[in-house]
């Protein structure tokens, strides 16, 4: 019997919604990373240009794209990708220039070595990066220590997009949060459960409000009450 083990492969879940200056080169960068991939694009109904730049996409060999038929979020793109993801593995990468897929294989590794179940991202332990606007760091620092005291887990960067996690796992999580709640709703629903998570330092290129940059200050006093919630109040 051969000892070789199983090749796994990499599922890439991008929420889509008003992209189009982007969104291509970031499938570019995706389908570049020297690893087995699928990528499911889901255009969560886009105002746009972005649903004509994604026809370019058609006939692609490992690349889905799901449209929606009115503006959900960005937990409810994830939530519909989940449901047709067919890796081991699976990632979620914004549609900006954030985050670089080129980070993939520092993550994937973990997994290849059979260390972890869970790998985050993590923008704020000792890497290089663009440097931020400090409340955007700061709002960032005080949501990531809140959610570690709820959750008991010691995380750097709990709003990190780049969340690895093997795709059994991620399956069984029933994504509640449409909205950028994903992020706190699924770390404290992978903090309850007997798993191993890991942390690894990334690049990250901080966009500002006027190149398109989504998140605001009304997403950080959400996070709040879904720390609360998925960590005191859900199993």
């Amino acid at each position: 019997m051969s000892d070789k083990k199983k090749e796994l492969k990499l599922s890439v879940i991008m929420p889509v919604y008003n992209e189009e200056k982007t969104v291509l080169e970031v499938v570019e960068r995706v389908m570049k990373v020297p690893l087995d991939i699928e990528l499911v694009i889901v255009n969560d109904c886009s105002s746009d240009g972005t649903a004509e730049e994604l026809k370019k996409l058609n006939g692609r060999e490992n690349i889905t794209v799901i449209h929606h038929p009115h503006n959900q979020g960005k937990g409810a793109g994830i939530r519909s990708a989940q449901k047709v993801i067919t890796g081991d593995v699976m990632i979620i990468q914004d549609a900006d220039l954030e985050y670089s897929p080129e980070e993939f294989t520092k993550l994937f590794r973990l997994f290849q070595e059979e260390k972890a179940d869970v790998v985050y991202g993590s923008r704020y332990s000792g890497t290089e990066l663009l440097v931020d606007t400090f409340w955007h760091y700061m709002g960032n620092k005080v949501l990531t220590s809140y959610s570690n005291i709820l959750s008991n887990l010691h995380l750097t960067d709990m709003e990190t997009c780049y969340k690895m996690i093997r795709a059994d796992i991620f399956k069984e999580i029933d994504i509640e949060c449409n909205c950028f709640g994903f992020e706190p709703e699924v770390t404290a629903k992978l903090a309850k459960q007997n798993i191993k998570i890991w942390e690894v330092p990334i690049n990250y290129e901080a966009r500002r409000f006027d190149e398109g940059k989504k998140i605001g200050w009304r997403d950080g006093v959400k996070a709040f009450y879904y720390i609360t919630k998925y960590n005191l109040f859900t199993r």
